[in-house]
């Protein structure tokens, strides 16, 4: 039986879309949320899939370290990129695709999350990475271990 635990963390980045085609293609900002749902078939001798300061630690760490405060940028977005470039000091971020919502929960699961907890016999088998109070995105790890991509915005739901 698999057990999950989750941590909440919030961060503020700055982005934009790259072609994107309208006004989220400026940069712009957010105070993000990111949930982290981790699993694993062990408890400790406490009762624990993983203690949840550590979690932390190692999950906000990361952030701090890397997206907080930064702007995420495309890789391949090079006007973006020079422009940031010349304002001092200035914190960037390159993303191997444009972040989105989507794209940044699946960057933490697939490559940030299996070398955070590689060594805790736990994985991350879920990141929501919440944009605004009333819409994230997901990505999750299926039962056959297939990536698996959402999302939910509550202006679409109240329709």
């Amino acid at each position: 039986m698999s057990l999950t635990i989750m941590r909440r963390i919030k961060f503020c980045a700055g982005h934009r879309l790259y072609k994107h085609g309208g006004k989220c293609e400026h940069f712009h900002g957010h105070n993000y949320i990111a949930d982290f749902f981790v699993s694993g078939e062990n408890q400790d001798s406490v009762g624990r899939v993983m203690d949840f300061s550590h979690l932390k630690s190692k999950c906000k760490g990361w952030l701090d370290e890397n997206w907080d405060h930064s702007f995420l940028v495309y890789e391949k977005d090079q006007n973006a990129i020079e422009a940031l470039q010349m304002v001092k000091p200035s914190r960037l971020f390159l993303m191997p695709y444009n972040p989105t919502a989507e794209n940044m929960a699946r960057y933490l699961l697939e490559e940030v999350c299996p070398k955070l907890l590689s060594d805790v016999g736990a994985v991350a088998t879920r990141v929501r990475i919440w944009e605004t109070d009333e819409s994230y995105a997901e990505a999750a790890i299926d039962s056959r271990g297939d990536l698996v991509m959402s999302s939910f915005d509550a202006d679409s739901a109240d329709r």
